[in-house]
């Protein structure tokens, strides 16, 4: 989620480069649990943690109902940027469209048990370790946070282990296929939502200069003061990136407030900067062949356009993986919403729900 790019570390989100070991207990608040006469599970949701480099690291686990001794399918899901929790959400934004525990009960429907998890720096699980440094987080540590979900999921019991999944939002697309590419055993299937399809300071020029025509079409600036101010704001990213001090003068105030957090707030930079160095495209190349891919794109997303999305998709398919692969949706935008729909409405564009049910049909059971 682009809702919201806030200030220092809590801007980026996380999912997975380097494997890291993992503890975890599930507590008891779920729905009902253990086998009825007729050998069937009730389905429950629990509260769930696990620790990752000294980090207590809270969660939700939710599994359908299913038969007695039955395995199932198992999805971690991963939430976009800022300040996202578990269910994607950022309240100390007052964004609250439920986009993540929406896309739990969607699975849920197909027979699929799903993990969500409070990352650094929101919900439960807060600053962890980092809470002394925080600009001292990094994109390995979200990575590693994301790992140890996905190996603690991997580990319940219910769990299929030949078909753990990954589900990203956005940013939470691109960490998916860091995760698939580090993880063991590699996940059988991505349903990247949205995903996030370059390099995160790539993406912000991208985002501003469509608001920049965006402005020129009404008539609220004219087109070369909106040449001069991209070329400002690809300044401005060149100088970050080569370790240079950031000038934004000449830059819109509107415009210097929305590249604060990625180029202008040193607690946040170390963060930015790892994150910036890795590009979704070279990491699509990377999922294993064989791999069931979905990756949707609306055509309202003004965070990932359509027409920027091929490189990755190709990627994706040049690297071998089957399924649906790229679904244009229309009308969608990137909290997943038709037109006229709030962005605080928990609700699912219908043709999203037929994406995932889709998607995750070889993977669906019955109870």
């Amino acid at each position: 989620m682009r809702v919201v790019r806030a200030a220092a570390a809590a801007a980026l989100l996380c999912a997975g480069l380097a494997a890291c070991s993992s503890g975890g207990v599930a507590s008891g608040s779920g729905s009902g649990s253990g086998s009825s006469g007729s050998a069937q599970v009730a389905a429950t949701s629990q509260d769930v943690s696990f620790t990752v480099d000294g980090t207590k690291t809270y969660g939700t686990l939710e599994i359908p109902a299913h038969r007695s001794g039955q395995h199932l399918a198992a999805a971690l899901l991963l939430a976009g940027s800022g300040p996202t929790d578990r269910d994607g959400d950022q309240p100390s934004q007052k964004v609250t469209p439920q986009t993540l525990k929406l896309v739990a009960e969607e699975l849920d429907r197909q027979g699929i048990m799903t993990l969500r998890f409070d990352k650094y720096f929101t919900g439960q699980t807060g600053a962890g370790a980092f809470a002394s440094d925080p600009g001292n987080i990094d994109l390995n540590a979200y990575i590693r946070q994301a790992d140890a979900a996905y190996a603690f999921l991997g580990a319940q019991p219910t769990a299929d282990r030949q078909h753990l999944l990954v589900v990203g939002h956005s940013e939470g697309g691109f960490y998916a296929m860091l995760v698939a590419d580090t993880a063991s055993p590699h996940p059988a299937g991505l349903a990247l939502l949205e995903p996030q399809d370059q390099r995160i300071l790539s993406l912000v020029a991208v985002q501003l200069d469509e608001q920049l025509d965006s402005d020129v079409q009404q008539g609220q600036l004219s087109a070369p003061a909106a040449q001069h101010q991209a070329e400002g704001i690809n300044n401005a990213i060149a100088q970050f990136r080569a370790g240079q001090q950031v000038d934004t003068s000449g830059l819109l105030p509107q415009i210097v407030q929305q590249l604060a957090p990625e180029l202008l707030t040193p607690g946040n930079a170390k963060a930015a900067r790892t994150n910036d160095e890795v590009s979704p495209v070279e990491a699509a190349a990377k999922v294993a062949d064989g791999t069931r891919v979905l990756i949707t794109d609306g055509t309202a997303d003004t965070n990932i356009p359509v027409s920027t999305i091929n490189p990755l998709a190709t990627a994706l398919t040049g690297a071998g993986t089957t399924g649906p692969g790229l679904t244009v949706l229309t009308g969608v935008n990137h909290l997943l919403h038709m037109p006229g729909t709030q962005n605080n409405d928990p609700v699912l564009a219908p043709s999203v729900v037929a994406a995932i049910t889709a998607w995750a049909q070889p993977f669906a059971t019955t109870g």
